[in-house]
């Protein structure tokens, strides 16, 4: 990289020396205006051009491209973020600043409830976010920003519709966000429908069974809707508003078993803010949701296996304080509710209520070109199963960070951030045990699981002005007690054990015996990306590259580590046109851990092209056509259970429509 930023031309260098990058608010952030490069804790957004070339049926798709993202990738409908690494109950999806209130950490199977066609920016926050978001962001944080809640007054309507279609999937989508104002009062509405077809491949869905189906991934498809309504009433203080939305979602888990799940969800939500609500407080920040979840699996006769139920209620409430000597800073609370059941002959975990409660503080101040960011964090949380069959179980969590940034010269910035933070166990690793089909494991978990202890030092350098713009980010996390779902060898044969629906051991079983246990790990690593102003206005080039190493300190590596990778992408606009061109290399996996399988490495290159049709003062309409996976090939992705059976989609035609309003 520093070589290519020697060979930049002169006359690129002089041509743009003044330009900056663009601020992009960070939503998920107690404090006003901040943007990514403000913030200690490495952060990126994904929004405008860029999230509409990205955008795939699941979150973790959509976002798999990014700097030190992956996607579990559990067929098109159910990825869930992965970030350095960490993955399930680590990583905190938000939508809106208040978690997404479904069943997607308990296994990879279940999908987001999140949805990227409606959405108007992806909040992407790497490393330890505990303080704020509690013991389930210790691996990091993804809003979705959707506007769902208006906050200000419209002077006159606007919107934007997306219709598009895919020659892989067969997919045929389309969706549409308004907003406006009648007085004092602005309301919001939204909807999205998609529907695929089982998707393409070039090769075998199963490479090693000559009998399995050659270029197509059966049980892929996806049929799903949604809708939202909200509105606010918008004084000159602040707002009060409310939102309620449902979504649907039928989709098939492109597993041996063949099975299906049939999701619905509906959410209400609110949110208000109030400045000045007391002497010495500028600003009160209240958000509330709630929700009605339940899916059902079922097998591929259509039989009702499992009915799983989710009612979730998490609150925050955030007062921001007027300075004190210098100082200004946020003290929160939060609250979570949940009362999950798993109902049927496969039901794996038991009914279990959760609770959690948290008090927060973050501080800052600045001093000529430093900003330190302190912060602390206590949380109660509790699991209680019921029918007695399972014991109960608390933890007191404690957490606390430190941070600053340093612009030490103009156009440069240096940040540095430190956290310690605690994790209580999910409930599915503390309960379950049965037969998954979904991921063709019996899983077992463990009632005295300890909690989870994180260290993270965060080490980012930055430049954001200028023909050469680039980024380098350096971690380390130490995690004692780290939770995983390891192999089970019980007769030291070096082959994992394998059992029937029942648990009982058999060589020939459909279920490889999988145990929830705990050691210490360390998961270190690096992302970089650099980019190259070539034409100012017109032609930017961009470098990246990201690298994880998990590692368990008993031996051996973490199971299912995202694999290095580097990539380019080509940003060309003239006119009318805006042309991009990516390749991402992946490479081939073959850290991998007790009982695991090494991953060839693929390369993927896109091509998006976009015309604008036409423009006005309030909006424009663009027409849109991509070429993915250009070379055909065959791409496994190392951090899914079902890497053996469903590749990811093979050569495909997206073309398009966008307009806004």
């Amino acid at each position: 990289m520093l070589c290519a930023l020697a060979t930049l031309p002169a006359q690129a260098q002089d041509s743009a020396e003044n330009s900056v990058l663009p601020a992009v608010i960070v939503t998920a952030t107690p404090f006003e205006n901040r943007s990514e490069l403000d913030m200690a804790q490495p952060v990126s957004v994904l929004r405008g051009e860029d999230l509409r070339r990205k955008r795939e049926a699941s979150l973790g798709d959509t976002l798999s491209r990014e700097l030190g993202v992956a996607s579990s990738s559990f067929g098109p409908a159910a990825g869930r973020p992965i970030i350095r690494g960490l993955d399930g109950p680590r990583i905190r999806v938000l939508q809106n600043g208040i978690g997404t209130l479904d069943l997607s950490s308990v296994s990879p199977d279940h999908a987001v409830t999140a949805e990227s066609l409606n959405a108007s920016q992806i909040e992407i926050l790497r490393g330890p976010a505990t303080l704020l978001y509690g013991s389930g962001a210790s691996g990091g944080v993804v809003n979705v920003v959707n506007g769902r809640i208006p906050d200000q007054l419209f002077v006159s309507p606007k919107g934007n519709f997306e219709v598009r279609g895919n020659t892989a999937t067969a997919e045929r989508s389309g969706a549409f966000n308004a907003s406006g104002s009648v007085g004092r009062t602005s309301w919001t509405v939204d909807a999205f429908k998609r529907k695929t077809d089982d998707y393409h491949i070039p090769g075998r869905a199963n490479e090693n069974d000559p009998s399995s189906p050659k270029g197509v991934v059966r049980n892929s498809a996806i049929d799903s809707d949604g809708a939202s309504v909200g509105g606010s009433f918008v004084g000159e203080r602040g707002f009060a508003g409310i939102s309620v939305s449902h979504l649907e979602n039928k989709y098939g888990v492109p597993s041996p078993e063949g099975s299906k799940i049939d999701l619905k969800q509906t959410r209400y939500d609110m949110a208000g803010e109030l400045n000045d609500p007391l002497r010495g407080f500028e600003r009160l920040k209240v958000r509330l949701g709630y929700n009605d979840y339940k899916h059902n699996e079922m097998e591929s006769t259509g039989e009702i296996a499992t009915r799983f139920k989710n009612r979730s209620l998490e609150s925050r409430i955030e007062l921001l304080h007027a300075p004190v000597k210098k100082w200004q800073g946020v003290f929160g609370f939060q609250f979570q509710n949940r009362d999950f059941s798993a109902l049927g002959e496969e039901a794996v975990v038991p009914v279990t209520k959760s609770n959690s409660a948290g008090l927060f503080i973050v501080e800052e101040r600045n001093w000529n070109r430093w900003r330190v960011e302190l912060g602390g964090r206590i949380e109660r949380a509790s699991q209680d199963p019921q029918g007695g069959m399972n014991p109960s179980r608390a933890f007191n969590l404690y957490n606390v960070s430190a941070g600053t940034v340093w612009k030490f010269t103009e156009g440069y910035g240096l940040g540095l951030s430190a956290t310690r933070g605690q994790r209580a166990p999910a409930t599915e690793e503390l309960y379950t045990h049965g037969a998954h089909r979904g991921t063709g494991t019996f899983q077992k978990g463990n009632s005295n699981l300890s909690g989870e202890t994180t260290n993270n030092i965060d080490i980012s350098l930055n430049k954001h002005a200028g023909a050469v713009r680039w980024k380098i980010n350096v971690f380390h996390s130490w995690i004692d007690n780290y939770i995983f779902m390891q192999g089970q060898d019980a007769n030291g044969d070096g082959i994992a054990d394998r059992s029937d629906d029942h648990g009982i051991l058999d060589p020939n079983g459909d279920f490889q015996v999988q145990n929830f246990v705990q050691t210490g790990a360390r998961f270190f690593g690096a992302e970089a990306e650099a980019i190259f102003t070539l034409k100012p206005g017109m032609i930017d080039l961009r470098l990246f590259a990201d690298y994880v190493r998990g590692r368990l300190d008993k031996g051996g590596n973490v199971p299912r580590i995202t694999p290095p990778r580097v990539g380019l992408e080509l940003d060309h606009r003239m006119g009318p046109w805006t042309t991009n061109i990516s390749v991402i290399h992946v490479m081939r996996q073959s850290r991998v851990a007790e009982f695991e399988t090494a991953t060839p490495g693929y390369t993927l290159v896109n091509i998006d092209a976009s015309y604008r049709i036409w423009k006005t003062k309030s909006g424009a309409l663009n027409l849109f056509l991509q070429g993915k996976n250009l070379l055909n090939e065959e791409m496994r992705v190392h951090t899914s259970f079902l890497k053996d059976f469903s590749p990811l989609a093979g050569r495909a035609l997206v073309a398009g429509l966008r307009g806004n309003f």
